[in-house]
């Protein structure tokens, strides 16, 4: 028998009741007040084993929602959960993570901690946009963040206007994302930037899978000591791709992506398709890309529809001098079909390789890509590097000393 009760929080108001027989634990529902909703649903996430925000509820969230050290939650997101637009606060008080200076909105973390339910995570990130349109070092907080966390499903949500990046996994490991629709579409002349769909750092086993994304930076990457991931089954509009990297960025820091697969992807009216990158130059980092799967990519106006860049935002000369200390081996693309944009003329696929044998074993599969029909022919570029498979005839001798 459900027996609720209420009990009042600061800025909102959510009910308590056993849950259904079996279950085991405390059911809550959080509704909306005339305030911010934040402290509410912290406490009930922290109180409840099962938390509901209705449909048709809109929870105002003005401050930080730190829901890390669960276990056993599931979050029932019907409704919506939407951040003010006050920036001076959130920038002053986010979540603050070291890599590459970020911040964060909310934090998830702990284990066997589940959301979902069909509701909606909304950033207000117009703001944002503008904002940074003319203050390029603008902190801007990334919409949800998993943490430290274990044993996460994050299924049926739609996400939209990120300030910055939609999804953040550090140091978590067994993730899943299922079903996820992301927009992020700013209303003026500036445009949404750096609104990544996932980035993952530090994290093992993390699958994205079965969703939709509409944004203005990376579908998918792959940050630093990333092992074990799965992007499949995605629909990716006006992206910079699927992307492995960019990897060793700092000094002294050996970075690691290792067992990555992504298949069945559409990619279209977007910067890249698949693609892995690495700095050169004086003073970075090193590392290695082991085991790397691209298949059943269709693409249409992608400027690079297939890319490996060992010199990512480095210049000509200084990639000379100082080539990359990433290794590249082990990477397969297979079953490519569709268009570049023309953006770079004729050239459809690029395999750019620093020397010395940075890059091995790079195998290509059925690949059908073509410029758009006033650029001629398809180019196929590399540098550095031994091309095989089934289609690499299309390369030619890439193997430079």
């Amino acid at each position: 028998m459900h027996i609720p009760f209420w009990t009042a929080l600061v800025g909102g108001l959510f009910s308590v009741g056993r849950a259904a027989p079996n279950t085991g634990g405390l059911s809550c529902t959080v509704t909306a007040s005339s305030g911010d909703d934040g402290p509410a649903f912290v406490d009930a996430v922290q109180r409840c084993d099962s938390v509901t925000i209705p449909r048709e509820t809109t929870l105002s969230i003005a401050t930080r929602m730190d829901m890390t050290g669960l276990k056993d939650k599931n979050i029932n997101l019907l409704g919506t959960v939407k951040f003010t637009s006050n920036m001076s606060y959130w920038i002053n008080n986010g979540f603050p993570f070291e890599f590459q200076d970020q911040i964060a909105f909310w934090i998830v973390g702990g284990k066997n901690i589940h959301i979902n339910g069909g509701g909606t995570i909304d950033g207000s990130g117009q703001v944002w946009y503008d904002a940074f349109a003319t203050n390029s070092t603008l902190l801007r907080p990334i919409l949800l963040t998993v943490y430290q966390a274990t044993d996460i499903s994050i299924k049926n949500i739609t996400m939209i206007n990120s300030p910055e990046w939609f999804n953040f996994v550090n140091e978590g490991q067994n993730v899943i994302y299922d079903g996820i629709n992301i927009t992020a579409l700013s209303t003026s002349n500036n445009l949404a930037k750096n609104t990544d769909g996932w980035d993952i750092y530090r994290s093992d086993s993390v699958s994205i899978m079965n969703s939709n994304i509409n944004n203005g930076d990376d579908c998918v990457s792959l940050k630093p000591n990333s092992t074990n991931i799965i992007a499949s089954d995605l629909i990716c509009n006006g992206s910079h791709g699927i992307s492995v990297g960019s990897l060793g960025q700092y000094s002294g820091v050996y970075d690691i992506i290792e067992n990555f697969t992504s298949t069945n992807v559409q990619m279209y009216n977007a910067q890249n398709g698949a693609r892995i990158k690495a700095f050169a130059g004086a003073g970075v980092g090193s590392g290695i890309v082991k085991n790397i799967s691209f298949s059943f990519f269709t693409e249409g106006n992608v400027d690079n529809p297939l890319i490996v860049n060992q010199c990512y935002m480095t210049d000509t000369t200084e990639c000379a001098a100082h080539p990359s200390n990433v290794y590249i081996q082990d990477v397969t693309f297979s079953n490519f079909k569709g268009t570049s944009s023309g953006k770079m003329q004729s050239v459809v696929a690029s395999l750019a390789c620093s020397p010395d044998a940075r890059c091995n074993n790079i195998s290509v599969n059925d690949i059908f890509l073509e410029p758009p029909p006033q650029d001629g022919h398809a180019t196929y570029s590399c540098q550095n590097v031994n091309v095989t498979g089934n289609t690499a005839h299309l390369f030619g001798n890439c193997v430079t000393t």
